[in-house]
């Protein structure tokens, strides 16, 4: 059998066949896009941020587009939104817990872009 580079050690099976590919594109699709990965990194590197602040520092992200990313987020559990009733409206958002373990994923993306010099 090919060695895949898929695999967590030689003994286990090759995740993707473990997983299956549906399994690994429905995940895929969670962090895919041009926004996500952004804003996960931006709300995880604040761990509480207001809309304001994510709006500013994602530019020139548009606000259908920002709302429209946050709430997919939230939907897919990898945001937290919450909400205070007063006026003006406040809105916080955090990484969930599904959130959080996407972290050492960034860890290793920016070690490889040092490594590679990206």
């Amino acid at each position: 059998m090919e060695k895949s580079y898929l695999t967590q050690n030689d003994t286990e099976e090759c995740i993707y066949e473990l997983l299956g590919a549906d399994k690994i594109y429905e995940s895929f699709a969670m962090i895919s896009g041009k926004w996500k990965l952004k804003l996960l990194y931006i709300i995880g590197y604040h761990e509480v941020i207001r809309y304001g602040e994510i709006k500013r520092q994602a530019a020139p992200i548009t606000h259908k587009m920002l709302s429209t990313q946050l709430k997919e987020l939230e939907r897919d559990q990898l945001i937290i939104r919450k909400e205070y009733a007063q006026i003006p409206p406040k809105v916080e958002y955090s990484l969930s817990e599904r959130g959080l373990g996407l972290l050492p994923m960034f860890n290793e993306l920016f070690q490889w872009i040092v490594k590679y010099n990206v």
